[in-house]
Formats: C-alpha cells, sequence, structure tokens
C-alpha cells in the first residue's frame, strides 16, 4: 500500500528500497513546464495518519509515458526516493523502473470543508474544498501561478492584534500558519503566462480579500508552503472595489503614502529616478492615480509621505504634485517647510531620499504661523523627520496642528542589536525612540499655536499592538479608529496577513470632536500589477500607491456637547 511507503513522517522510513505499488494516476504534471510526474493514489490502507498518493517522477519522454495517463491504475515498481522541492522540503517520490497498466480506474477524493489538523497525511492526495476560500495576496501569480489563499476569512497581522512576542500573538500566528496555503497551477516553471495555465479568465484582476467557493486538485508540498495543484479552474467570486468613504464632519484630514513620488527633474527629464517612476510616462500615471485619490476623498488637509526630498521650488515633487491637484481649477496648497539648509541644500528637512509633506485646501483652511519639524535622534537618519503645522478654518473654529509622519521601516538591511527582529521587524527600538520624542515634542507646543486640538498622522511602521503605538497611546494620544467604533480597520497586506501600518492619533480634546474615521480600500487588496508601472493599469484611484489611505472627520464649527453636570 502507498500509506506503507509513505508512512506517519514527512521523511519515508523505505528511502533507497524498491517497492511494488499499485493506483490510479490522478493527475499528470508531466508534460513542459509541470512539475516534472504523476500522482498515483491507492484506495488507502485506513489510517488517517497516512497519505495514499505519491508523486511519481515522470519525464515526458520516458518510455513509459503512454501507459502514465490520468485515469490510468497501473502497478509500479520503483525507487523510494526523498526530492528537494525546494524551501527546505523533502517531497516523497518514487522513480519508476517498471510501469505496467492495469486499466482504468476509479479513487475519491478528499472533500475538505474546514482547515485539516495536519496537512502532511494529505500530501499527494485529491482533494476537493467546498468551503468558502478567501483570496490573501496575488504577489506571485504572474511569476508562478500561485494565489495565496485561507480558510476561514482573512488571516491577520498577529501584531495588529497582540503584543509581539505574547502568547496571545503566538497563537494567532499558528492558526493563520494552519488556515493558510497556496493555491498553484501544476507548473514548474516562472514568468509563465498566466493565459495558459488552469486559472480562468480574470484572476489578474483580483482583489485580495476575494473568494474561492470551489477549488480541486493534489495536496503538494514544495517550496516550504503546503499548495493545491489545480486540475480543474477554480470557481472565483471577485471582491467588488469599495465605494469612495464619506466621513461626517466639516473638517476632514487625509494620509496617504505615495509610493515614492519622484518627478526626475521636474521638467519632464532625469529619468530613471533613483525611487519610483522609471520613465516621464509612469510618472503621469502615478501622478494622476494620487491626485484623483485626493479628489475622491476630498480632505480639507492631507499628510503625505514616500515624497521625493528635493525641496519646495516649482521644479519638485510637491510643487509639481499640487500643480497637478489644481489643474481643474482648485486651491490646494502645500506647507513649505525650507529652512537655510533646505535652500542651500535644495533639499527638505532630513538627509534621506524621500519625506513628508502636507497639502490643503487655501479656500477652506489657512495655515496659522511657521511650519515646525524635528531632527534630533534617529529623526532625520532613519525615521523620516516629522512636519506639524497649525490650521485653522475660513469658516472659523479654534486652531488645529496636524504632524505628519513615517516612521523607520521594518527591513532588516544594517539592523543589529535592540534593532534586530524581536517579533516586530527590525527598527523596533528606533521607531520606539522615534515615538517618545514625537509625542515630548508635541507636548511642547512646536507650532506655538496654544491649541490642545492635536493630530497626529501617517506611516508609523508600526501595527496596532506594536510598542511605538501603544507608547503614544499611553502617552495620552487617542486612536481615531477606535475612537469611531470602526471595526477591524487595516491600510496594508503584507504577504496576505492585513493589518494597519497607517494611524490617525488625537489628543483627547480633538477626539472628542470626532465625527468619523475611514480606511479606503482602494490599494492595498488591488494586485501590484494595477498600479502605475504595470501591465493591468488603468486610469483612476486604483493601486495608487501600497497603502490604503485613511481619513478622519471632525465636528469643527459645532463644538462637542459639555459632559460636564
Amino acid at each position: 500500500m502507498i500509506g506503507e511507503v509513505q508512512g506517519h513522517r514527512a521523511r519515508s522510513r523505505r528511502v533507497g528500497e524498491d517497492v511494488l505499488v499499485q493506483g490510479v494516476v490522478t493527475a499528470d504534471f508531466s508534460e513542459a513546464a509541470g512539475l516534472g510526474g504523476v500522482y498515483l493514489q491507492d484506495a488507502g490502507d485506513g489510517d488517517p495518519g497516512t497519505s495514499d498518493a505519491i508523486f511519481l517522477q515522470v519525464d515526458a519522454d520516458a518510455p513509459f509515458r503512454a501507459q502514465v495517463r490520468q485515469g490510468a491504475r497501473l502497478s509500479v515498481r520503483g525507487q523510494v526516493t526523498e526530492l528537494d522541492a525546494g524551501g527546505g522540503v523533502r517531497l516523497t517520490a518514487l522513480v519508476p523502473m517498471e510501469v505496467e497498466q492495469l486499466g482504468l480506474g476509479e479513487v475519491a477524493p478528499t472533500v475538505l470543508r474546514s482547515p485539516p489538523a495536519d496537512w502532511e497525511p494529505l500530501e499527494g492526495m485529491w482533494v476537493r474544498i467546498e468551503a468558502p476560500l478567501t483570496v490573501t495576496t496575488l504577489a506571485d501569480l504572474s511569476r508562478f501561478g500561485e494565489v495565496g489563499a485561507s480558510f476561514d476569512g482573512r488571516p491577520w497581522q498577529p501584531a495588529e492584534r497582540a503584543a509581539p512576542g505574547s502568547d496571545a500573538a503566538r497563537a494567532i500566528a499558528a492558526d493563520n500558519a494552519r488556515r493558510r496555503f497556496v493555491l498553484d497551477d501544476g507548473r514548474g516553471g516562472r514568468d509563465l503566462s498566466v493565459a495558459g495555465s488552469v486559472w480562468p479568465e480574470g484572476v489578474e484582476r483580483l482583489r485580495s480579500g476575494s473568494e474561492v467557493t470551489r477549488a480541486e486538485g493534489i495536496i503538494d508540498h514544495r517550496h516550504g508552503r503546503y499548495r493545491l495543484q489545480l486540475t480543474v479552474p477554480p470557481v472565483l467570486q471577485p471582491q467588488p472595489r469599495p465605494a469612495v468613504p464619506r466621513v461626517a464632519g466639516d473638517l476632514r484630514v487625509a494620509s496617504l503614502n505615495l509610493e515614492n513620488l519622484f518627478n526626475g527633474d521636474g521638467a519632464g527629464g532625469g529619468f530613471p529616478t533613483p525611487r519610483g517612476a522609471r520613465t516621464a510616462d509612469q510618472l503621469a500615471r502615478q501622478q494622476a492615480k494620487l491626485v484623483a485619490t485626493l479628489h475622491a476623498l476630498d480632505p480639507d488637509i492631507a499628510g503625505l509621505m514616500e515624497l521625493e526630498n528635493d525641496g519646495y521650488g516649482p521644479d519638485s515633487s510637491l510643487a509639481r504634485f499640487v500643480e497637478a491637484l489644481n489643474a481643474d481649477g482648485g486651491e490646494w496648497r502645500f506647507v513649505d517647510a525650507c529652512d537655510r539648509q533646505c535652500r542651500r541644500s535644495g533639499r527638505g528637512p532630513g538627509d534621506d531620499a524621500i519625506r513628508v509633506g502636507l497639502v490643503y485646501r487655501g479656500d477652506r483652511v489657512r495655515a496659522v504661523g511657521r511650519p515646525a519639524t524635528l531632527s534630533d535622534g534617529p529623526l532625520g537618519p532613519r525615521s523620516r523627520v516629522p512636519l506639524a503645522q497649525a490650521f485653522e478654518p475660513l469658516a472659523g473654529g479654534p486652531a488645529l496642528v496636524v504632524a505628519v509622519n513615517h516612521f523607520k521601516s521594518k527591513g532588516c538591511n544594517e539592523a543589529a542589536g535592540d534593532d534586530a527582529d524581536n517579533g516586530a521587524g527590525c527598527w523596533n527600538a528606533v521607531r520606539v525612540d522615534s515615538a517618545s520624542r514625537l509625542a515630548a515634542w508635541l507636548d511642547g507646543d512646536p507650532t506655538g499655536s496654544g491649541t490642545d486640538l492635536g493630530l497626529i498622522i501617517g506611516d508609523l511602521n508600526s501595527y496596532a499592538a506594536e510598542a511605538p503605538i501603544q507608547l503614544l497611546l499611553d502617552a495620552g494620544w487617542q486612536d481615531a479608529f477606535a475612537v469611531a467604533g470602526v471595526l477591524e480597520p487595516y491600510s496594508y497586506v503584507h504577504e496576505g496577513e492585513a493589518g494597519r501600518l497607517d494611524h490617525a492619533l488625537a489628543t483627547p480634546a480633538l477626539a472628542a470632536r470626532l465625527a468619523g474615521a475611514a480606511i479606503w480600500h482602494s490599494n492595498a487588496d488591488e494586485p501590484r500589477d494595477a498600479g502605475y508601472f504595470g501591465r493591468l493599469h488603468e486610469a483612476g484611484p486604483w493601486r495608487s500607491s501600497d497603502h490604503d489611505p485613511i481619513v478622519v472627520g471632525f465636528d469643527w464649527t459645532r463644538p462637542p456637547a459639555s459632559t460636564g453636570n
């Protein structure tokens, strides 16, 4: 029996031995660009702890190739081996030496309606999944024909819901691993056309969060992940694009990571840029998408991240972006934080290639006083220099201070010591230091406005339960999404797991005026190829960045109701 060859462990005890097995070919992946073999399954040995199927290594030009076809019942004598399946995975397989066809045969698929407790006993077996699966990522679709999927809904970043390293975070990570797997197209190459695979038309435009209502194929273990090698096209239920959120309130503030808005020399040349657009045409697409995003959200003030740090002159990325915002006759303006060093160097605050920025509607609000920046400690060399500005609505009401930020990313280049990955990605110590300095700085009223209405926005590169966010909450700042009662907010999808890197934190006085908060899922769920640089690009706001924009609304001309007696 095949189950006796497979055994109860990932590695067979019969490796190197010659064995004789019988079974039915359930899937043939031996053709060009395939997996180099077929799967053979028998009626089972009655042991749920062993797989009843095995991979037969068969080349397309093998002498017995004509006998090894789907549905054929075979008797196979071969040698048991463990193939290198990538990612540290060894795949139990049989190298056939003699093959006899015994006619045609049938075996029944195993039906799954929930994730198995252990995938290993299903390795090589024909499986039909009759439960809704959630699409988690399409990052490897165009290169490898793979789509990430999950039972029981979308997986969440553990640190979005529990402190990194805690038992609760480990439990979330373990549950994610149990529920997640890969839907694959039965081909072993890379950069193959999706049109030539088992995937149905339209798969490339699926959004994360879409559903697969039926999937059928062979459970396989390659490249470090369990996967279902599809044998028939799956049934897809695309997730529709969401409408633009309309938050209440008469003063609205948005935050958007621009995903490296670099504009060459600002006059149509200077490409390729160090980051972002590689051509002038790509820049035009990128800028149009970002403009469409802000126009749709219609905020009064917007914080920007990943803006080219090239000063504030007329050819700067910021000035050209505001020019594009005003192409329809608007009155957008930008906060000019250029100091003496900026005027000498032509760069904005900090020495990073990117910086933050603030833009606002001059027909709705006015900037009050000078902007303030902070370049102490890691703010500048690591985290980007924060920018704070006080605004007053033209319709009346008190001043509001908006501080836009972009903390150090989680990438591990040059990270060591306290900045090594401790479960929150690398550079967490830098982000904690940045948050501490930011809180102290804002507590000192750097704009001199005297207002107690303050808002921290931006890409803090920290999930909600991580230390930088918790430090700011402990300092008295309030999460606008928690105050507004927004359930399960997320702004970023990384390796199929959703969470928030983008935040809006308000002082208690400002939180009392909060009228609404929303995240527009116009970007993070979209396939990467739908961006300005991709072959799925289309006009409009969709996939203008890899982060979703956020927007918060406040009641301004009508003060909050008194809670006193």
